[in-house]
C-alpha cells in the first residue's frame, strides 16, 4: 500500500499536471474509473501504472477486471496519496498513468477521411475536450491541432473528452496551412465556422462532400490569414437574443450537420 503522498513516486505522477512534465516524460494524467475504463477498452497498450484504493476496485470490479486482462499492475494506495496525485479534487479513487499516443497530420489524411476537425489557437481546455467529444460522436476521422491550441494531455481536456481521447485519433503540433493542403490533397472541402462568413443554411448542401472543419480561438475567432486558407467560411444563424454560441457548442452543431448530411446522401 502506498501511503506517504510526499514520496518520490506520488510527486512524480503529481507533476503530469504540469505541461513540463507532460513533454519531458511523454505520459500524462487519468483520474477517475471511467477514463481508466476507456483507456482499457480502447487503448490498453498506453497505460503504464493504476493506482486504486480498494474500496474504489471493489465499486468498479470491471477496471479491475480489465486491468489483470491487460496485465497492467494494480498499486494500492491510499486516498491521500490519491487526493496528492490528482489534479481534481476528488479523483473517486482511481488514478493512472498512460503514454501520450498522438497522431502524424500526415496519417490523418493518408486515407480516404470523410470528416476531419481543425482546431487552430484553442484555448480553453473544456471547449478543446468537449469538441474531441463532439468529433468522436459525430463519426468524425480525425481532430488537428494547430497553433497554440491547448494540449490534448491537459487533464481538463482529458477530463471533458469523457474517454473520447482514446477513440478518435488526435494529431498535435500540426502548422495550419500545411494541414489545409493535406486536406485539400486528400479530397476534402475545407470549411471555417466564422461569425463573419455566408449563411449556413445557403450552403447546407455542401456539407454532404468530405469536409474538414476548421475552428478558431474562443475570444478572436480565426485570423485573416487563417480564413484566406479556406474553401468556405459559415456562420451559424442566431434566431434568439444571444451575442453568439460557445466555440464548443457551435463545433457540436457544425459536426453533426455534417453527420447528417453525409449519412443521408450515403
Amino acid at each position: 500500500m502506498l501511503e506517504n503522498p510526499r514520496s518520490p513516486r506520488v510527486r512524480a505522477v503529481a507533476k503530469l499536471t504540469k505541461r513540463s512534465a507532460r513533454q519531458e516524460t511523454g505520459l500524462f494524467l487519468l483520474e477517475g474509473p471511467q477514463a481508466a475504463r476507456e483507456a482499457l477498452t480502447f487503448r490498453p497498450e498506453t497505460l503504464i501504472e493504476l493506482y486504486a484504493t480498494p474500496s474504489a476496485l471493489e465499486r468498479h470490479q470491471d477496471v479491475r477486471d480489465a486491468a489483470e486482462a491487460a496485465g497492467l499492475e494494480i498499486i494500492f494506495a491510499s486516498e491521500a496519496v490519491l487526493d496528492a496525485m490528482a489534479d481534481t479534487v476528488t479523483p473517486q479513487g482511481i488514478v493512472a498513468v498512460a503514454r501520450q499516443s498522438p497522431t502524424a497530420a500526415r496519417d490523418v489524411f493518408a486515407g480516404s477521411p470523410r470528416l476531419v476537425v481543425i482546431c487552430e489557437e484553442v484555448r480553453d481546455p473544456g471547449n478543446l475536450g468537449t469538441i474531441i467529444r463532439a468529433a468522436d460522436a459525430a463519426g468524425a476521422d480525425a481532430v488537428v491541432l494547430t497553433g497554440r491550441t491547448v494540449d490534448p494531455y491537459n487533464p481538463k481536456v482529458v477530463r471533458a473528452t469523457t474517454g473520447s481521447l482514446f477513440h478518435v485519433p488526435v494529431a498535435v503540433g500540426a502548422e495550419l496551412a500545411e494541414t489545409v493542403q493535406r486536406a485539400r490533397a486528400a479530397g476534402l472541402r475545407v470549411i471555417a465556422a466564422d461569425v463573419g462568413g455566408e449563411d449556413f443554411l445557403a450552403h447546407r448542401g455542401t456539407l454532404a462532400e468530405p469536409t474538414a472543419w476548421l475552428f478558431g480561438n474562443e475570444a478572436r475567432g480565426l485570423e485573416e490569414d487563417a480564413l484566406a486558407l479556406v474553401d468556405l467560411s459559415l456562420r451559424l444563424p442566431i434566431y434568439g437574443a444571444a451575442e453568439s454560441l460557445n466555440l464548443a457548442t457551435a463545433a457540436s452543431v457544425c459536426l453533426y450537420e455534417s453527420a447528417f448530411a453525409q449519412r443521408a446522401g450515403a
